[in-house]
């Protein structure tokens, strides 16, 4: 099993995900600063878009973090990291992770690129002012859910958690979790996971 991998990016995701179930495998480091992602046979072969993360599994080839991170976890039931199926709680865990990539992850791309990642005369204030006022309503909806609650679903941790987890790291870099002291709280959690420490340290 092969992770075509770069620590700033989703990427650190499926690696936090293959160090919690504790199976073997190994990192492609793929260097995007670089633009090694764009070349012509990478993306004949593992990413058709010149993106990471992809995971290469005996010939089978997966895209997209949120992705790899639940057929992991269908992959190895017996490490326990996704509810049953057809259960309420798999439907929770469905939902977590889709809500958190789709109403919470856009926002924070838009400020990351606009903050950190674009040269300077290319930033656009008000995308940042648009995007942090766009992620308040899901980090409140994430921030209530997490009340009482040690993870996102359940009472154990799930592969929900490292989607989750992932994403608000991201919201912790370009620095909007000031105002959700819960989010904080939660997201600490999971970095102090052994398997979060080596998968966001290198």
């Amino acid at each position: 099993m092969k992770l075509y991998f770069n620590p700033l990016t989703r990427s650190t995701r499926p690696r936090w995900m293959l160090e919690e179930l504790g199976v073997p495998y190994e990192t492609a480091s793929v260097d995007v600063m670089k633009g090694e992602q764009k070349h012509p046979a990478y993306m004949a072969r593992v990413h058709p878009l010149g993106k990471v993360p992809a995971l290469e599994d005996n010939g089978f080839m997966l895209i997209e973090s949120a992705a790899i991170v639940m057929h992991l976890a269908d992959k190895y039931p017996e490490k326990g990291l996704a509810p049953a199926a057809g259960s309420n709680e798999r439907g929770e865990y469905y939902q977590w992770i889709f809500f958190v990539m789709t109403e919470a992850e856009p926002s924070l791309v838009t400020i990351f690129l606009n903050t950190q990642i674009l040269p300077e005369d290319q930033r656009d204030p008000a995308a940042v002012a648009q995007a942090t006022e766009r992620f308040k309503p899901a980090a409140t909806v994430l921030q209530e859910r997490l009340k009482g609650r040690e993870y996102i679903v359940g009472n154990t941790f799930t592969a929900a958690d490292v989607v989750v987890g992932g994403v608000l790291t991201l919201a912790h870099r370009v620095s909007r979790l000031g105002d959700f002291p819960g989010l904080q709280a939660y997201m600490g959690r999971m970095m102090e996971r052994p398997a979060a420490k080596k998968a966001f340290g290198g």
